[in-house]
Order: structure tokens, then C-alpha cells, then sequence
């Protein structure tokens, strides 16, 4: 099937609570590319809207802008993702940011806990089937996620870096994202620094968020602007999370090891990272 002409030229399919925010923002800073700010989720939870309700995330496309891109970070562990882009978007370059599973699963569970959704300890949430939300485990069964996506696509048309390597080499890996897409790098010296990470920040109350929720693309821009921060911080909450105790930190370093080893055999990656800090990672 050919792309249609507005199609998007890549697509980065997460993963979830990887910080790969901090990649889009990168991206978004080259005027060769141009990224929607919002999620679509077109092709997990949206697709029932529409091919012309996910175009119109597309419509603002600068004439500067060589390729379009979107970043919808539950792509990856949705089970019906890969076959609709593979069939809408079959050439889409895909980039996939991996973060170990254990700090993942304790970011999405604090993430939930910040937003009033969790309430418990993360022993409630972090138990496997027991577990309100099974996403906070299944989400990071990477090598079980890329199976359907190395079904769909040739290996080399997916790049896969960690989120790890972030935080050291961060201008590599602008380099090697533009790189995959096809534009030539621009990196900021300053965005070395910048980290799209939000759990230590604090919150608006739950009632008062569910009554702006319908106003948050409309304000999404003013993000950062110091009358925005000054007004939030007037009506935000600090945060305190619940830690993630030595003994369920084990548990989930048991619960991945398999799944850890499989994506180092599938993708060619070194991960004796994750193994040999995961008992320690917060």
C-alpha cells in the first residue's frame, strides 16, 4: 500500500515512560522536521477516528519542514499497532527508545500515583496479574513487544537506542535519530542539560486538573512561559512517592531477566546495564 502524501515519515512508538519527550523535543528544535506536540495514538487507541481525524494532527506543517514525525509512545506494547502502520505507513522509519523495565514500571506506577489514579504503595500495583493496571509490568516485556514489530518491518527500518545512553551521550543520539529519518542533525549544547521528566514536579489537584483537562491543548504553548510556571506553582502540590522497597525491587528484576535476555539475542544489544543495576534503580 502507498503512503498517502501527508503521511508521516517516522514515528517514534515509545516506549512509555522512557522519556521520550525528551527526543521529541530534540527533534521538534530542526526545522527540518515538524512533530505535533500531542500524542495521536491514532494507530493504538484513536484508529477509530479516522484517517482524516489523524491528518488534521498534521495540517501546521511548515513549509520548511522536509519530514513530518509524530511520537506516540504506547505504540510499542499496543497489540495492534505494528499491523496498522505496517499497513497504513508500511516505509515509516520507527525509532524506539528502551528504558530498564524496572525503573519504567516504578515511573508509570509514580505517574499514575501523581495523578490521584493510584493511591496505594507500589507493592499494590506491582504485582504481576494482581495488579489494577497491568501495563506497568506488561509494558516493559520489550522483547515480547518487538516480536510483532520485527514480524512487520525490516530490522533495519526500526532504530532502537536506551534511554540510558540519554544521559551520557546525548548529542549522539540526535545524530543517530536524524540520522535514521533522513535529516541533518541540530543539537542544542544546552540540551544536553534538559530533561523531560516531570515526576518530581509538582501538581495541580485532581479536581482542579479534570475541570482544565478540556483546555489542555489550548494551553499546552504557554508550558514553560514563567507566568504559566508562576500561576501553576501558586496551585500545585508538591509530591512525595512511596518508595520502591529492596524486596519488590528483586522481584521485578526476576520478573524481566528472561525477557532481558531475549531482547539481547533479537536486537544485538549490550544490556549488562540493566542486569547488573537493576536491584538499585529508583
Amino acid at each position: 500500500m502507498k503512503a498517502p502524501s501527508w503521511h508521516p515519515d517516522f514515528i517514534v512508538i515509545g516506549a512509555v515512560k522512557a522519556a521520550t519527550t525528551w527526543i521529541q523535543a530534540r527533534l521538534q528544535e530542526n526545522p527540518q522536521i515538524f512533530m505535533p506536540d500531542p500524542e495521536p495514538h491514532y494507530f493504538s487507541s484513536g484508529f477509530d477516528h479516522g484517517e482524516q481525524w489523524y491528518r488534521s494532527f498534521f495540517r501546521d506543517r511548515p513549509e520548511t519542514a522536509e519530514v513530518i514525525g509524530e511520537k506516540s509512545a504506547d505504540y510499542l506494547a499496543h497489540p495492534l499497532a505494528a499491523h496498522r502502520i505496517a499497513q497504513t505507513l508500511p516505509e515509516a522509519r520507527l525509532v524506539l527508545q528502551l528504558r530498564n523495565p524496572v525503573a519504567r514500571a516504578y515511573s508509570d506506577y509514580k505517574m499514575f500515583f501523581r495523578r490521584g489514579q493510584a493511591k496505594g504503595p507500589p507493592e499494590d500495583y506491582l504485582q504481576g496479574a494482581e495488579s489494577p493496571y497491568p501495563r506497568f509490568l506488561e509494558d516493559g516485556l520489550y522483547a515480547r513487544h518487538l516480536s510483532r514489530w520485527f514480524d512487520l518491518f525490516p530490522r533495519e527500518q526500526i532504530l532502537i537506542y536506551l534511554y540510558e545512553d540519554v544521559a551520557v551521550h546525548p548529542q549522539r543520539i540526535v545524530e543517530a535519530v536524524s540520522a535514521h529519518i533522513g535529516v541533518a542533525p541540530v543539537f542544542r549544547k544546552e540540551a544536553a542539560a534538559e530533561r523531560e521528566n516531570n515526576s518530581q514536579a509538582a501538581i495541580l489537584p485532581l479536581p482542579l486538573r479534570k475541570a482544565l483537562a478540556p483546555l489542555k491543548d489550548s494551553v499546552r504553548p504557554l508550558r514553560g512561559k514563567q507566568v504559566f510556571e508562576n500561576v501553576r506553582s501558586l496551585l500545585a502540590r508538591e509530591i512525595t512517592y512511596p518508595p520502591l522497597s529492596p524486596a519488590l525491587r528483586e522481584r521485578l528484576t526476576d520478573y524481566y531477566a528472561r525477557d532481558i535476555e531475549t531482547l539481547e539475542a533479537i536486537c544485538g544489544l549490550d544490556l549488562s546495564r540493566w542486569k547488573a543495576t537493576a536491584r538499585n534503580t529508583a
